[in-house]
């Protein structure tokens, strides 16, 4: 053997991949299964949605039943009158988005998901993306429903073709997108209501903020005089901006165009979700 021979080099070893490493690529879907969970067994969530359906379904009924329109004509939006009850369903999807959050602050069990789960803006993502699922899927639901009926029930309130109405149907291109921008609606909503109750933390407070948004706009906008700052309300409200997108009627006077005031809602989720999130990110659970 040659002593002046130097010893091969080996390649360093390669060391075993942690355990949480390999957990690390599976956490997205393990956070959105315990989101899941969380809200499908949390008490009320599927009474609040059953809720959410019945009134949509039920209101745009009794809507549809009240207005009649005569033989010279009535001058309404039969569509819209058919999704009225989306104005009162929208304020359990609210609360049931409060609650989504809020309800884990109360029992101090956010402590225990932040601890699972340190990263709290995926966290935030992945409620959200969970309750926007079953927003949508309930919503679309109570959409599809109170067009139905409202095809069944408006030929006898006069919404007739003799009256200038054609029967509902979603392949009609302005019904189709006031059906989808409702549906798209609640979901928007139920996005504020996250948003709102991650940045207060207290369910009963957030419920208060987030119904006064909705329902307080208008009402200030009847108040005003000033035809231009009513214009300029109904145009930044949350809810008068995005039920624009209902209209099938009438669309050039709107005060903000259908999928623009959709955009409206959108922007106020957006920074709702933002505020949320910020908040979470620099304080104390």
């Amino acid at each position: 053997m040659n002593p002046t021979r130097k010893p091969t080099a080996h390649p360093p070893r390669k060391l075993p991949t942690p355990l949480s490493s390999k957990l690390a690529a599976h956490l997205p879907s393990r956070l959105l299964r315990a989101e899941w969970t969380k809200l499908r067994t949390a008490g009320g969530t599927g009474r609040l949605l059953l809720l959410a359906f019945v009134l949509t379904v039920a209101v745009g009924c009794g809507t549809v039943r009240a207005v009649k329109c005569p033989d010279t004509g009535c001058g309404q939006d039969a569509v819209r009158l058919a999704l009225t009850g989306v104005t009162v369903g929208q304020a359990v999807v609210a609360v049931l988005a409060v609650l989504a959050v809020g309800g884990e602050y109360g029992s101090r069990m956010i402590t225990t998901t932040l601890m699972a789960m340190p990263n709290r803006i995926a966290v935030l993502a992945a409620k959200a993306i969970v309750l926007t699922a079953v927003v949508l899927v309930t919503g679309t639901a109570a959409v599809l429903a109170s067009v139905l009926a409202g095809g069944l029930l408006l030929p006898g309130s006069g919404f007739t073709e003799a009256h200038g109405y054609a029967p509902l149907s979603l392949a009609d291109g302005p019904t189709l997108r006031a059906a989808v921008g409702s549906a798209l609606y609640l979901c928007l909503i139920a996005l504020l209501g996250l948003g709102v109750a991650t940045a207060v933390r207290e369910a009963t407070s957030a419920i208060g903020l987030v119904l006064g948004l909705l329902y307080l706009f208008p009402v200030v906008a009847q108040v005003v005089h000033d035809p231009d700052w009513q214009r300029h309300l109904q145009q930044l409200a949350p809810m008068p901006a995005g039920l624009a997108v209902q209209a099938t009627v009438g669309v050039d006077n709107l005060p903000i165009g259908p999928w623009a005031g959709l955009g409206v809602l959108a922007a106020w989720a957006g920074a709702a979700l933002l505020l949320g999130g910020t908040l979470l990110r620099i304080r104390d659970a």
